[in-house]
């Protein structure tokens, strides 16, 4: 199975292991599907990690170990096309990346904009939770 974990899951991952999102994350660990990430990816956390709302519960430490885990064990995605399909320009990039990698899911907790497009080509839209329970774990 094919993944990829949009970045504000991915945050909340570092936030709280025992969380959905740290949960799923420990699947990948686990090889229980192979993750794709792209360096626009890997950029945007590490921008998104230095907002002074999440410095303050995360350590910079603690993100630049995630980095360095994505870019050394995650499929890293290039050559990117042009994708213009969420009304939100900043995440066109996910779904490019998605229909690059032949990604079967694209998890992400983005409900106005990911979510309601429920598909980009052959790659499901799906939350955390949805994900969590085709890996066969219960959610409680």
């Amino acid at each position: 199975m094919r993944v990829i974990i949009d970045t504000n899951v991915l945050v909340s991952a570092l936030l709280s292991e025992s969380a959905p999102p740290g949960r799923l994350l420990g699947h990948w660990r686990q090889a229980r599907f192979r993750l794709l990430s792209s360096a626009d990816q890997l950029e945007e956390l590490r921008r998104v990690t230095r907002y002074p709302k999440i410095r303050a519960r995360l350590s910079p430490a603690l993100a630049g170990r995630l980095v360095n885990e994505l870019s050394g064990l995650a499929e890293m995605i290039e050559n990117l096309p042009s994708v213009d399909v969420s009304r939100d320009p900043w995440d066109n990039y996910l779904l490019a990346m998605a229909q690059v990698g032949e990604a079967d899911y694209l998890v992400t907790g983005d409900k106005a904009d990911l979510l309601s497009l429920q598909r980009h080509g052959r790659t499901h839209i799906v939350t955390v939770r949805n994900l969590l329970g085709l890996l066969g774990q219960a959610i409680g």
